[in-house]
């Protein structure tokens, strides 16, 4: 059989010197066609990559594996009523719901280091990164105080009010990215110092792409721990806050134990 004769798979095994790369990216190269158009089996890969994140969107938060992690942690909601409402009104997604608000309040507790809230985002799957990175995040925050928050239907400023009301001296917001075609799962780490409403997108630093495939979960923890501490070691963070964490941390100490 002539290789003009061979099955379009191994034609691009032997041809396309492209196919290659493939194993370095989650990007669409070396597809091959079927006369002008994809050959069906990469349009049907496409299909079920488009559906992944409409289902990353769509499906509801699964707060389970943190809930049985970390058992009693309190969960607060934004303004946004409904998944719909949530994804057409982006901005209710930044206001704490009264309810959350009041219960925040009165609570009367001291005022941690570092507030991290756990939020769905706009894609619920990333939220299965969530437990392993909190396992190996919170062991390199040492002597720092931590209060864990679970947040539904929610936006990275949510964390601004959140850590208003607890006087949280810097927030770290978890939450699923915008899914994309080729990644619909990952996981973004948001930091700010000083938390409160009205802060601006460049006043805070973000580790994003954290999901097997893309930033792997030991070293977003170790950038995070680096930007927690620097950002409370020099009261800012953002723009003037650079990820200068090259060089290895020290040895992990004991988890702080969460409030």
């Amino acid at each position: 059989m002539s290789e003009r004769d061979e099955p379009l798979d191994e034609q691009l095994d032997s041809t396309t010197p492209w196919q290659a790369l493939r194993a370095f990216t989650d990007a669409r190269l070396a597809l091959g066609r079927a006369g002008t158009s994809l050959p069906t089996r990469e349009v049907l890969k496409f299909a079920q990559a488009h559906a992944a994140a409409r289902d990353a969107v769509w499906t509801p938060a699964n707060f389970g594996p943190l809930l049985a992690a970390w058992p009693g942690t309190l969960e607060i909601r934004s303004q946004a009523g409904d998944r719909a409402e949530y994804l057409r009104r982006p901005d209710l997604g930044r206001r704490l719901h009264p309810d959350s608000a009041a219960l925040l309040e009165s609570l009367g507790a001291p005022a941690p280091d570092v507030l991290i809230v756990v939020g769905d985002g706009l894609s619920a799957a990333a939220l299965e990164h969530a437990p392993a990175l909190l396992r190996e995040l919170l062991p390199l925050l040492g002597d720092l105080s931590v209060r864990l928050l679970l947040a539904w239907q929610c936006r990275v400023a949510l964390a601004d009010r959140a850590g208003e009301l607890l006087r949280a001296r810097s927030s770290l917001m978890l939450l699923g990215e915008r899914p994309g075609l080729s990644s619909f799962d990952s996981l973004g780490a948001y930091l700010t110092f000083a938390p409160r409403v009205g802060r601006l997108d460049s006043e805070r630093n973000c580790v994003s792409n954290v999901r097997p495939g893309g930033l792997e979960i030991p070293e977003a923890a170790r950038r995070v721990a680096y930007l927690l501490r620097a950002s409370l070691r020099r009261g800012l963070s953002g723009v003037e806050l650079k990820d200068e964490s090259g060089q290895v941390l020290g040895d992990r100490q004991a988890a702080p134990p969460l409030e």
